[in-house]
């Protein structure tokens, strides 16, 4: 850790996650805004579902750290909702299962502190014939990812946990199915930037105390620089 310490913003995540500072992406969004103001920290792992995130949240997020987020934005969702294989070899999860295991890491992430705040993104919508296009996947259909992003929503809701309907969210422009994806599945820097502003609003209308938006932070060593300084 370098000092002096800032809030630490943690993106926890698969792909969707992982990739979020790639072209424009959403977490690079957020760490432009908060420069200065927070620490935005990356854990994200590709083809991850929510039965993996759960063996390790409590290795990522240790309850007896000293330090403990301010924010963590959770998602997981989009590789549970695969179509099951006959072998088992996909990430597909259960829906009952995928609701048990994002309610655990819910609690675990609650459990951090009280100032520990959480917002959890829903599965995204996924262009069919682009992600079959480019790569050769046909095991993710968009009826599924529905259905689980309503299954989080659902979730959060009972436990009064701030959420990101991406599902719906994505599919306000008429366009969405040419212009959010890179490969059917990963976003575009316009879809990004669609759910980075959706980040940004929840922060901002949240009933936080303190307040997580980024106005309301101090920014590191915002002095003024003195003429014997400069001259």
């Amino acid at each position: 850790m370098v000092g002096p310490s800032r809030p630490q913003f943690v993106l926890f995540g698969s792909s969707i996650v992982q990739l979020a500072f790639y072209e424009y992406g959403w977490g690079a969004d957020l760490a432009h805004i908060y420069s200065r103001k927070a620490d935005i920290f990356k854990r994200g792992y590709v083809g991850w579902n929510s039965s993996q995130a759960l063996e390790v949240v409590e290795k990522v997020f240790p309850k007896d750290d000293p330090v403990q987020p301010s924010l963590v934005i959770c998602y997981f969702g989009g590789n549970d909702s695969v179509l099951p294989h006959p072998e088992g070899l996909s990430s597909h999860v259960p829906l009952p299962i995928y609701e048990r295991n994002m309610e655990k890491i819910a609690i675990h992430l609650q459990s951090l502190s009280k100032t520990t705040r959480l917002i959890f993104l829903s599965a995204p919508p996924v262009n069919e014939e682009q992600m079959e296009e480019v790569l050769g996947i046909t095991d993710r259909k968009n009826e599924w990812c529905g259905i689980y992003s309503d299954a989080l929503i659902r979730l959060c809701n009972k436990m009064n946990i701030k959420a990101i309907d991406m599902f719906s969210l994505i599919q306000q422009r008429e366009d969405w199915l040419t212009t959010s994806f890179i490969d059917g599945i990963h976003f575009t820097p316009l879809a990004s930037s669609i759910v980075a502003a959706e980040i940004r609003k929840v922060i901002t209308e949240a009933d936080w105390e303190p307040s997580l938006h980024w106005d309301k932070l101090p920014t590191e060593f915002d002095i003024s620089i003195s003429a014997s300084a400069v001259g």
